[in-house]
C-alpha cells in the first residue's frame, strides 16, 4: 500500500469510526501527510490503559515507517512532558463540530505542532483564515516552521486567552477551561461556533481535566450549547476559576450538565433551569429559539454523549 492509499485508507477509518459527514474535513485528512508535523520516527505511543491516575506507558514503533502514523493513535511528541499529538477520530469529531465552510474565519487555541490546525486550513481553503495559538514556546516554534507552506495561518506564541482574535466564524479551544471566555463569545460572528472542552480536574494530575466537548452558537444574540463528546484533556491554565470548577463538579455529578441547551450572559437570579450559574455565564437548560430569546424546558430528557480522549494537541 502507498502512503497516499494509507492516508484515504486511514481517512476512512475516522469516517467509520467518527460518523463524519464532511467530506472537505475527511479529505483533509487524506491529504495532510501528519509525519512532517511529527518529527523523524520512529515514533512513541502512549497506553491509555495504565491505569486510573497513573502516567501512560509508551510502546514505540518498529521503525521510522510513516504508515505507522495513520491510525487512531496519539502521538507522544514529549513522554516527560505526557504531551501527545491528540487520537486524530476525537479531533475529527470536535472539528465537524465546528461546521466549517470554505472561507471561514478560525481561531484555534492549543495548536502544538499544527497537525491539527492544518487540517483546519485545508477545510476553510485559501479564502479562509486561520490564528492559531501555542502557549509552550517550543511547540509553537515548531508549528510556525511546519505550517509555513499555508498562507492562510498565522501562530502566535503566548497565552492564547489572552489573544482577542478579531471576529471568527469558529472557534476552537483545545484546552479545558471551566467557562468560556467572553471575548470568545463577542468574536463569534452570527452563526459563529466555539467548540471548547469545560473540564474539572479529576486527580489525575493538576494539569489534566475530564468533562464535556460543548458547543455554543450565536443565534441573534444569544447562544444556543449542545455536548459534542466527553473529554479527557490537559488545561488551560489561565482559564480556570474555582468557582465555575466547582459549580461543573457539581452540575457532573448530578447528571444535570447534559441538559444543556444554552448559554446566558444576561443579569438573572439563579432558577432551577441553572445548571452551572455565574455572574458573567450560566449554562442554562432553556432553549434559545429563532429570535435569541429563552424558552423554558423541563430538565427531563438526559443523553450522555461518547467518550472522546484527548492528551494535549
Amino acid at each position: 500500500m502507498t502512503l497516499e492509499e494509507c492516508r484515504r485508507f486511514y481517512a476512512e477509518g475516522i469516517k467509520l469510526a467518527a460518523n463524519i459527514n464532511s467530506t472537505p474535513l475527511l479529505k483533509a485528512f487524506a491529504r495532510v501527510p501528519r509525519e512532517s508535523f511529527l518529527g523523524p520516527g520512529p515514533w512513541k505511543i502512549p497506553s491509555m490503559c495504565s491505569g486510573f491516575g497513573q502516567r501512560p506507558t509508551y510502546t514505540e514503533t518498529p521503525d521510522a515507517d510513516p504508515r505507522h502514523l495513520y491510525h487512531n493513535l496519539a502521538i507522544s511528541l514529549d513522554p516527560t512532558r505526557d504531551l501527545n499529538n491528540g487520537e486524530p477520530v476525537s479531533l475529527a469529531k470536535w472539528i465537524e463540530a465546528l461546521a466549517l465552510k470554505n472561507g471561514d474565519r478560525v481561531y484555534h487555541l492549543g495548536c502544538g505542532v499544527g497537525y491539527y490546525t492544518a487540517i483546519i486550513a485545508e477545510v476553510v481553503g485559501a479564502r479562509g483564515h486561520v490564528l492559531a495559538s501555542e502557549i509552550d514556546p517550543e511547540l509553537a516554534a515548531l508549528a510556525s516552521k511546519n505550517l509555513a507552506a499555508y498562507s492562510n495561518v498565522f501562530v502566535q506564541s503566548g497565552n492564547g486567552a489572552m489573544v482577542d482574535p478579531g471576529q471568527r466564524d469558529g472557534i476552537f479551544i483545545n484546552a479545558g477551561v471551566t467557562h468560556p471566555h467572553p471575548k470568545w463569545l463577542d468574536s463569534l460572528s452570527e452563526g459563529g461556533r466555539l467548540v471548547l472542552p469545560l473540564t474539572v480536574n479529576v486527580g489525575m494530575s493538576p494539569n489534566v481535566g475530564s468533562g464535556i466537548m460543548a458547543k455554543f452558537t450565536r443565534v441573534n444574540g444569544g447562544f444556543s450549547a449542545q455536548i459534542v463528546t466527553q473529554v479527557a484533556i490537559f488545561s488551560c491554565v489561565s482559564m480556570r476559576d474555582a468557582q465555575y470548577e466547582q459549580a461543573l463538579r457539581d452540575a457532573m455529578r448530578a447528571g444535570k450538565l447534559f441538559n444543556m441547551r444554552s448559554l446566558r450572559r444576561d443579569v438573572h437570579e439563579a432558577t432551577d433551569t441553572c445548571l452551572v450559574h455565574g455572574v458573567e455565564i450560566c449554562l442554562s437548560s432553556s432553549e434559545v429559539d429563532s429570535s435569541g430569546a429563552m424558552v423554558n424546558l423541563s430538565a427531563g430528557h438526559n443523553t450522555s454523549p461518547n467518550l472522546c480522549l484527548l492528551d494535549r494537541t
